[in-house]
């Protein structure tokens, strides 16, 4: 990659993926991060732009506040960063299923924003998620999506068919810099 071509990036999930998912979130005390966590988005940050896309339906059902879905959110990217982690930007789309909004995975509303903000090349970027919609999300924008059977992506494991199958964020992490260097030897 030259000096001034884009990056890529690898968009996150947030429940699921990063941490346990325990519902509809809406106090610290019930975030609990996965044991690889810290140590896979290190091996990320340093090839990819990391940013978080999270869907929280609680907020548009009335369960969660968009305070609470905050401070949840500020306290995931605090202790990320404490562990030397960087996420450029967390996104968040509020509604319930069905209000048709322009930003609920998979619709690639975030990813069309973060690379108009900032620059990041979308045909090389990926997305992991434990649900179809994540994938989706990255079908939709061009690039490459991994499903991951951590949170409810075992529940989810038979709508899976086109895209690689993991067992957790660290062997996807995995995969994701494998096919990096296998591309650089070519």
């Amino acid at each position: 990659m030259e000096k001034n071509d884009p990056r890529p990036a690898v968009f996150l999930d947030r429940d699921g993926l990063l941490i346990e998912d325990r519902g509809f979130i809406g106090d610290i005390a019930d975030v609990f991060f996965y044991d690889f966590t810290f140590e896979s988005l290190k091996k990320l940050q340093s090839h990819f732009d990391l940013f978080i896309v999270t869907n929280q339906s609680g907020i548009g059902k009335g369960i969660n506040t968009v305070e609470q879905v905050k401070a949840v959110n500020d306290y995931v990217l605090r202790t990320l960063s404490d562990n030397g982690i960087v996420i450029s930007e967390l996104f968040v789309c509020p509604h319930d299923f069905g209000e048709n909004c322009i930003c609920r995975k998979p619709s690639p509303h975030f990813a069309f924003v973060v690379r108009d903000k900032y620059g990041i090349d979308l045909s090389k970027s990926y997305m992991i998620g434990d649900h179809k919609s994540d994938a989706d999300f990255a079908r939709n924008f061009g690039g490459q999506g991994i499903f991951v059977l951590t949170g409810h992506g075992e529940s989810h494991r038979d709508e899976i068919t086109e895209y690689p199958v993991m067992p957790s964020l660290k062997e996807a992490v995995e995969l994701i810099l494998s096919e990096i260097e296998s591309d650089r030897l070519l």
